[in-house]
């Protein structure tokens, strides 16, 4: 037996009613179209299985003690015709164990007959409020993995870029440098000095490029992989650095001034190319200065390992400190200092891939001092209470 209503106006949602009782079917559904409703009535559970293979419903309210089929095994066969389906059971006092075992298999929730329409109304809306709620978590999840998909394309073609400008474009940079070295050092007597000076500029531009292509090819590196976190001594590794940086003495006269640094949480390798650009950038821009001095230190602070490296060397105007950490960003020119313009836009990166934060802050002639946060390790997060 079915019984169909159609209103006026857009309904709140199409319901599926199913209760063997004939009687109180109709006048069920007969209220649900008078609250707004579209409901489609049926005393069987396999007429309303048929129904809902033909045509879609928001919300199954459906009796539990039926003769042909209980409402739990209704509810299960629904959901495999429609699983974004939602499902109310109707119960009897005695029975509402069961309703809670119905509301394990799916059902959102349950209401005991007798009933007044004022109770059965909030408990349709939280159903269908439910079901909205799971279809939005489906389409996020949805686009998640398609987003995913689409990243992992992108991330394959930069690999691929990325190998072609290393090998294709990297080579003929490296041919014309060699090349102008091998044409100086074969005939170089024989060519007057603005030619020598020409060939100089095109190997040093040449050179400079190669740089820069690394450097890029340095920054999506940084940009992208899972990180290795382990507890990391930055004491340990800004010795580490130090010592790369003042290999063969360079640098031996620069004063150093290390204080005792908290361990903190993140990938070693990546850590360590921050300390190498921010320290190699302390040393170049107090290579003019007498005395040149760094410091480095740091503390744990607000539950995160906070560092700064320090320096008095050229400084920089604070009204240009907003293109600092960007690609090709310089504040010096490459006559005063050399550089690609991308060290600092990978220290940027690689701080924020762990969650922390950098800052800046400087004066021209009087030097710069850099600060980072990162995570301390777990087992010195403070807890709360």
């Amino acid at each position: 037996m079915s019984v169909a209503s159609h209103a006026a106006q857009a309904p709140l949602a199409h319901l599926l009613i199913v209760d063997d009782e004939a009687a109180h079917m109709r006048a069920l559904c007969d209220i649900l179209e008078l609250e707004g409703y579209a409901p489609t009535g049926f005393a069987s559970a396999s007429s309303a299985l048929k129904a809902l293979a033909e045509r879609s419903f928001d919300l199954l309210v459906t009796d539990l003690k039926m003769p042909e089929m209980d409402g739990i095994a209704l509810l299960r066969a629904a959901q495999k015709l429609d699983p974004d389906i939602a499902g109310i059971v109707m119960t009897g006092h005695a029975a509402i164990d069961t309703a809670v075992k119905a509301m394990q298999a799916g059902a959102c929730d349950y209401i005991v007959k007798p009933f007044r329409i004022a109770q059965l109304a909030p408990v349709i809306s939280r159903a269908l409020e439910a079901r909205r709620l799971r279809r939005l978590n489906k389409e996020l999840e949805r686009r998640i993995l398609e987003r995913s998909r689409e990243l992992e394309v992108a991330n394959r073609d930069l690999e691929s870029f990325s190998y072609s400008v290393s090998h294709d474009l990297r080579s003929p940079l490296r041919l014309i440098h060699g090349y102008c070295e091998a044409f100086t050092a074969d005939y170089g007597a024989g060519v007057p000095p603005e030619g020598r000076m020409l060939l100089e500029q095109i190997a040093s531009g040449a050179a400079r490029l190669d740089r820069l292509i690394e450097d890029l090819l340095s920054f999506a590196r940084f940009s992208r992989g899972a990180l290795a976190h382990r507890r990391v001594s930055m004491n340990a590794l800004v010795r580490e650095v130090l010592t790369e940086l003042q290999r063969d003495g360079a640098h031996a006269d620069t004063q150093l001034d290390l204080a005792d640094l908290p361990d903190c949480w993140g990938d070693t390798a990546l850590l360590k190319q921050v300390l190498v650009n921010l320290l190699s950038n302390a040393f170049k821009f107090t290579a003019r200065c007498e005395p040149a001095r760094i410091q480095v230190g740091g503390e744990v602070r607000d539950g995160r390992a906070a560092y700064f490296v320090q320096d008095n060397g050229a400084g920089f105007d604070m009204k240009y400190a907003a293109k600092l950490f960007g690609v090709f960003q310089r504040l010096h020119s490459q006559s005063e200092f050399q550089g690609t313009g991308i060290g600092l836009s990978i220290v940027r990166r690689i701080v924020e891939r762990h969650g922390g934060t950098i800052s800046a802050e400087a004066r021209p002639g009087e030097g710069a001092t850099f600060r980072f946060t990162l995570p301390v390790p777990p087992d010195e997060v403070p807890r709360a209470g």
